[in-house]
Order: structure tokens, then sequence, then C-alpha cells
């Protein structure tokens, strides 16, 4: 059996991969501040949890529980897909809350290293687990204004690099950027005064042309390859770049 957890389940990305796994016959636990349940009512395999990923206590405070461990006692194959993320602060360091700052780092770098060293040590003996990082081509380039989105994105990566060398045959993890997509961060991108982040315009053409990806084209895209034979083969990879993958 395929369990899986996602953050961000709620919205966007997330929202599309959980819809997805559901398809594929996985069991979903979603992590999110809001519910991701559709009009229709609650989905078949899908557990939520609500929980603020900006708080590192509260986490910390759940995964000390058996709740994680148990929901995953009877899988085979364990997916953790650290969706969740925030693009602010955005601007000069002049311009940055340092509490907006402190959220980030907890949001983008310190929920999903905390997952991923929880899920590892709560997954059953035996059982395969597949780890991916939502990235982003912000930690491997510098843009003015986003200091600390591409610092933290960064940091997702080297985590991924550092964790592909830990002694685990069971284990493999990646740091991958899916590209850029059709979701509020986008458009909270394009809110963003150019002052405080001058690449804006980039961003508010690939809207005004039709080149952000739809979230459940990446998400399938993204479930293929982390499905597929080829998946942990680099640590660190761009869902843009790859080839056709093998399953």
């Amino acid at each position: 059996m395929i369990k899986a957890i996602v953050t961000g389940h709620s919205k966007g990305l997330g929202a599309a991969l959980a819809a997805d796994l559901l398809e594929r016959g996985a069991q979903v636990l979603g992590i999110a501040r809001a519910s991701g349940q559709s009009a229709e009512g609650p989905s078949a395999g899908l557990t939520e949890l609500s929980l603020d990923l900006a708080d590192s206590a509260a986490l910390a405070f759940w995964l000390a529980g058996d709740t994680l461990r148990d929901w995953l006692a009877d899988a085979a194959t364990v997916l953790l897909i650290n969706n969740a993320g925030t693009v602010q602060p955005v601007g000069p360091l002049a311009v940055q809350d340092p509490a907006e700052v402190g959220r980030a780092v907890a949001v983008n770098v310190a929920a999903p290293l905390m997952l991923a060293a929880a899920v590892v040590q709560a997954m059953p003996a035996g059982a395969a687990c597949r780890i991916v990082h939502v990235s982003s081509g912000a930690g491997r380039n510098a843009y003015p204004g986003w200091s600390v989105y591409c610092a933290t994105k960064a940091a997702l990566d080297l985590h991924a690099s550092a964790a592909a060398q830990d002694d685990n045959a069971n284990l493999r993890i990646v740091s991958l950027a899916p590209g850029v997509i059709d979701t509020d961060m986008q458009g909270q991108i394009r809110a963003t005064p150019i002052a405080h982040f001058p690449l804006r315009q980039r961003f508010d053409a690939l809207k005004q042309s039709g080149e952000l990806a739809a979230p459940p084209r990446v998400a399938r895209q993204l479930l293929d390859f982390m499905l597929s034979k080829d998946f942990g083969r680099d640590p660190v990879a761009d869902l843009r770049q790859l080839k056709a993958v093998r399953k």
C-alpha cells in the first residue's frame, strides 16, 4: 500500500497532488492550515491534519506522538511531498519584517526537515521511502528581493544532497524545482511592488502569455517521476529538464 503525506494540500499544486494520488489508489495525509475537502464532502482515502507549519513547536508536539507511526504502520511505500511554502517576505533587507523572515524559514525549511526525519523514523521496517522537497529555480539563482525565498529553497537542495548520502537503501530523496505554476503564489508575486521585486514584469508576462503551467499537469509529471526508476538518481533536479520517466 502507498501512503503519501502532502503538505499544503488544500490548494494549488498541493491540492492537485493530493487528488492525483487518490486517483492512483494511495492513502493521503494532507497537512495544511485549512481543509482541502471539496463541496461534495470528504474524499475517500484522505486524512487531514489542520496545522500551521510556521508553528514549529506545534509540529514538534504532533510528531512526538504516535499518530504518524500508527498511520504509516501498514505502508509498503511511503511518499512525503514537502510542498507547502511561502514566497514572503519579498523586498530588500530594509523592508523585511523579521517576524515574517522567521515564519518563512519555519515553513520553507524547518517543517520539511522535521517531517523528513520523522517519516524515516516512523515508517515500518523494510518499507520504501521517497521524499520530494518542492524547491525552485530561485534556490539555484539569486534574485533581487527574494533573498529569503532563495536562501530557504537552497537549503532544501543541500539537505536532499546530504540526506541522499545517508546509509539507507530504502530512502530516495530529491529536491525538485517544478517550474512556474499558475497558483496563488504567482498572484502574490504579480501584486508585489516593482520596487520590492524588480523582476516582477517577467512574471506578469508569463501570466499574460499563458506560459504558467496548470497544477494538475505538474502534479501528474511530478508523481510519475517520483514513482519512476529514475527517482533519486540526482538529489537535485528540475522537472522541466527531465526526459520521459521510466516506470
